[in-house]
């Protein structure tokens, strides 16, 4: 699904399409994946750009016998629980039916919602289940998969936006208890949600949308409520109405539909050598494994009700903490209470696909780069690997952004590094016609004079050539120093373009980063509405090949 290369437009939505190979921060595999796919075509289960592939896959998704009634019942009770839109559950409701796919997509679960890439990555999920539904006329359900499971708090419990002012500022929840150590999904917010809130309401930008913004994410970061149940019910509060179904992960009464994977990962560790293995393959192919597991890791945790416990060979027994254990006997604990174990990065993908028919995952480049090394492990359990599509990548503008860049002439990516670099080939723009010229030509004047006057000199004492040599270095330097002068002085002249620059540059590459990895989902909301994951629906192209720059 290509797109065109467009420039900077003075008008509509979309105001650039970027192809991503300019971006420094752009892993090769993410471009090779889009315009080579035959050169990586061993490495995933098929070409999402050729129809011939989603035939095939979604005949195979759809001709595999599975349990069609214990998943829809768990999404039923999760959905009632938050209270999800009608949508949303007949959406849920759709996947009882054999014919039924899902395109599911994924992500921790971060404080807020975590940074904006997640309602992205929900976007182009919805996008693509409407596309499979009428270009392929089968049903297909958008999932979002919240990870629950994870136990990484330092990674969920803050939020990043830009203040009042325009700087970064972080928002953190005060650790709870057993933050760290236990899944996300055991762990309760308490008052510390309270504070977390406001402070966030007294460094967020006043808008026509606070308000309703705000007192949303208070029903759903109340005190007492599950850190993965308030992430998944602001989710839904944003993409539900489209028929988005939201799944926590950590549901105890879906564990026994893949017990038996877990069984067969202790009895066959099969996980971690299947992936080096891949990854040796990609690194043939030029591109660096995104995981190089443990020789003794198994792709499972331990949940002991204290703590999220790696599991580890140690000869013929596994190490879990500081016990061992022998196989069979933690193999059979895995058959009879699956919920006391939990899939790890490489796992993951196959207990989703599992649980759901899933057709296509849209992912990042991270998540592509891990699929690239499981296609074996899907072998191996027989799980039926799906499709993977790059989620949409984008930068939010507003009016002044937008004026700034049709003002500078400059790219998008000349805003990542954190220096006044583009600034100052910026305001030299600005400068009076000819100085640049005029200090090149009296710079070049002083090096076409310095052999003749070398040579009188030494002519008269052979050992003052190296003085001249450094009077004539300290001449150049004055030269130097007189543009770079000019330079300031022109910064101060034009403070205008010097804070549009510096406004842009946050609001674009906040301290380095990517927008979309970083900022806050909230932060946006507040910005443009509890109706922003609308008006992405609308405006956004489903072609996910290019990074667009809307100004919505």
């Amino acid at each position: 699904m290509p797109s065109p290369v467009e420039p900077f437009a003075s008008t509509g939505v979309v105001r650039e399409a970027i192809d991503p190979r300019r971006f420094p921060w752009i892993r090769p595999l993410t471009s090779d994946y889009a315009d080579r796919f035959e050169a990586l075509a061993a490495l995933f289960a098929g070409n999402p750009a050729d129809p011939s592939a989603w035939r095939a896959t979604l005949a195979r998704i759809t001709a595999r016998r599975r349990d069609r009634t214990a998943m829809p019942a768990a999404l039923a009770r999760q959905l009632e629980r938050r209270g999800a839109p009608a949508e949303a559950r007949q959406s849920a409701a759709e996947l009882a039916q054999p014919t039924t796919v899902a395109i599911l997509t994924g992500q921790q679960a971060g404080l807020f919602g975590g940074p904006l890439y997640t309602l992205l990555k929900a976007v182009t999920t919805v996008q693509l289940a409407r596309h499979v539904r009428a270009t392929y006329g089968v049903p297909a359900v958008p999932v979002f998969w919240v990870d629950t499971e994870d136990h990484d708090w330092a990674e969920v419990k803050s939020a990043h936006i830009l203040d009042r002012d325009g700087n970064v500022a972080t928002v953190t929840a005060a650790d709870v208890a057993g933050a760290g150590r236990l899944p996300i999904a055991s762990l309760s917010l308490e008052t510390s949600s309270t504070v977390a809130l406001d402070q966030l309401a007294e460094l967020l930008p006043p808008t026509e949308f606070t308000g309703d913004v705000l007192a949303a994410l208070r029903r759903r970061y109340q005190a007492g409520t599950g850190v993965g149940s308030a992430c998944a019910g602001w989710i839904e509060d944003l993409l539900g109405r489209h028929g988005l179904v939201v799944f926590e992960a950590d549901d105890p009464s879906v564990k026994p539909l893949v017990a038996d994977l877990f069984a067969r990962e202790l009895g066959a560790r099969r996980t971690a050598p299947l992936a080096r293995e891949a990854g040796a393959m990609m690194a043939r192919l030029g591109h660096t494994p995104q995981v190089e597991p443990a020789e003794d890791s198994v792709a499972l945790f331990y949940l002991n009700g204290t703590a999220r416990l790696p599991i580890r060979t140690r000869g013929d027994q596994f190490q879990i903490g500081d016990g061992v254990r022998p196989y069979a006997d933690v193999e059979a604990e895995a058959r009879q209470h699956p919920d006391r174990f939990s899939p790890n990065v490489l796992l993951r993908p196959l207990v989703q696909d599992r649980l759901f028919p899933t057709a296509c995952y849209v992912g990042g480049p991270a998540e592509l780069a891990y699929q690239a090394q499981l296609g074996g492990v899907y072998r191996e359990y027989d799980v039926d690997a799906p499709l993977l599509y790059s989620r949409v990548s984008a930068t939010l503008i507003d009016a002044g952004a937008v004026r700034f860049f049709e003002r500078s002439g400059l790219p998008l990516e000349a805003l990542q590094p954190q220096d006044d670099s583009a600034l100052n080939q910026l305001l030299a723009r600005e400068l009076p016609p000819g100085l640049d010229r005029a200090i090149d030509e009296t710079d070049q004047l002083i090096r076409d004079r310095v052999a003749a006057l070398k040579a009188a000199v030494v002519s008269v004492d052979p050992t003052l050539g190296g003085t001249v040599d450094t009077t004539v270095d300290r001449m150049r330097e004055t030269m130097k120093g007189l543009h770079g002068k000019v330079v300031q002085a022109a910064k101060r002249k034009d403070d205008t373009l010097r804070r549009q620059f510096v406004r842009t540059r946050s609001l674009a590459f906040p301290e380095g980063h990517p927008q979309e990895r970083y900022l806050s989902l909230a932060f946006f909301v507040n910005r443009y509405g509890l109706a922003l994951g609308d008006r992405l629906l609308e405006t956004l192209p489903l072609a996910t090949d290019k990074h667009y720059v809307l100004a919505l």
